[in-house]
């Protein structure tokens, strides 16, 4: 978060959190082909680039276009649901899995042997709808011991549902080893898309 970073939103999602702030990812957007891609990317003069969605793993051009990016030089991340499986994710790409909270309306979905998967650099994320939304991701930290196998652990409040800071207290009063993640685009130019 606050790096300078090229943001790839792939269209579709299998998925319908309740909370989802870019259901215009759903359908539309642009066709564009990886030379176009490269060319705006470029463009934008950044190091990093994220490859997101929608769910960008439903798409069958995502995992090529993973491996050409870094090719290209580019710190490459992917932001996936983890309702889809991450085995052929390249290892040069930083995999975030957003492991969808039972406030999500999706966690059924979750792929829980994908934890077992990633690499050292690679994060995951919970959305926090409510304390019950906390309590289950603090659970499943200890569960699956993340704040030993990743790099990160990061909670981040629903926009509309819960406050950063009562989330923050949470934290500090479980002394969980977690990073606090703000939707620092949302505060910096307002929840549109595109920024």
């Amino acid at each position: 978060m606050g790096l300078p970073t090229a943001f790839i939103r792939l269209t579709g999602c299998p998925l319908r959190c309740q909370y989802c702030d870019t259901a215009y990812a759903f359908s539309g957007g642009e066709q564009m082909s990886t030379a176009d891609i490269l060319e705006r990317v470029g463009s934008r003069r950044v190091q990093n680039v994220t490859v997101t969605g929608g769910e960008p793993l439903a798409q069958p051009e995502c995992i090529p276009l993973l491996s050409l990016l870094c090719d290209h030089g580019y710190r490459v991340s992917l932001e996936t649901s983890g309702a889809m499986a991450v085995d052929e994710v390249d290892e040069r790409v930083s995999i975030v899995v957003d492991l969808k909270t039972p406030g999500s309306g999706e966690v059924s979905r979750n792929l829980y042997e994908n934890l077992g998967k990633l690499k050292d650099n690679d994060q995951v994320k919970f959305v926090i709808c409510n304390r019950g939304d906390y309590e289950w991701a603090r659970d499943r930290v200890e569960e699956f011991n993340l704040e030993q196998s990743v790099s990160e652990v990061l909670f981040s409040a629903s926009h509309t549902e819960l406050s950063s800071t009562e989330l923050a207290n949470w934290i500090l009063e479980d002394q969980l080893q977690v990073r606090l993640q703000i939707q620092l685009h949302k505060i910096l130019w307002g929840d549109k898309p595109g920024v």
